[in-house]
């Protein structure tokens, strides 16, 4: 979609021309935020994130630029409009998980791997020696506790086949009037 921008002389009054949008230089700054990037995947304009954050387009390009700095309640707006989790409007590192994170994935694998293991075995002495590994497990790491087992029964899903639906819920709004 394209617009055409008019500069009208009506008297004295002087309708305003838009200051140019100059690109961010290259290398300058580091980005801080994808919000354009979530913008065109939710599918809305430029004109409509405008009109519902109550700004001026050309704002609404200001902050999309991602060297913007924006504060805390601008980010908060912009994921009210976009109907996305705030982590999503945050620069993604494409690059390997913190040291932390990564070893609570291994620990959260080898929790499933134990309760798999737990649901699987019917001899008593492997049935004790799981029972054993879980408890030592959830001593080391407590939040492991509500951990379940690998799936044993169809064909795993992968993280984007899941939460599809719970990341686009759909508005109230979306169903018209609710007061039948």
């Amino acid at each position: 979609m394209s617009t055409v921008e008019y500069n009208f002389n009506l008297g004295n009054f002087h309708s305003p021309t838009p200051a140019p949008i100059v690109p961010p230089t290259v290398g300058t700054r580091r980005p801080l935020h994808r919000i354009c990037d979530v913008r065109q995947e939710q599918g809305v304009s430029i004109r409509s994130a405008a009109r519902r954050l109550g700004i001026s387009m050309q704002e609404v390009r200001e902050q999309e630029n991602p060297t913007h700095d924006l504060s805390l309640s601008q980010l908060v707006r912009w994921q009210e409009v976009l109907e996305v989790p705030l982590a999503d409007l945050l620069v993604d590192s494409s690059g390997p998980l913190s040291e932390p994170v990564n070893q609570r994935a291994r620990m959260l694998r080898v929790m499933k791997t134990a309760k798999a293991l737990e649901e699987t075995a019917t001899e008593g002495p492997i049935q004790r020696l799981t029972a054993m590994l879980i408890t030592q497990l959830v001593e080391v790491m407590p939040e492991l506790k509500e951990v379940s087992a690998w799936h044993s029964v169809g064909q795993r899903r992968t993280q984007d086949e899941m939460g599809r639906i719970i990341e686009r819920t759909i508005p109230d709004s979306f169903f018209g009037d609710s007061s039948y």
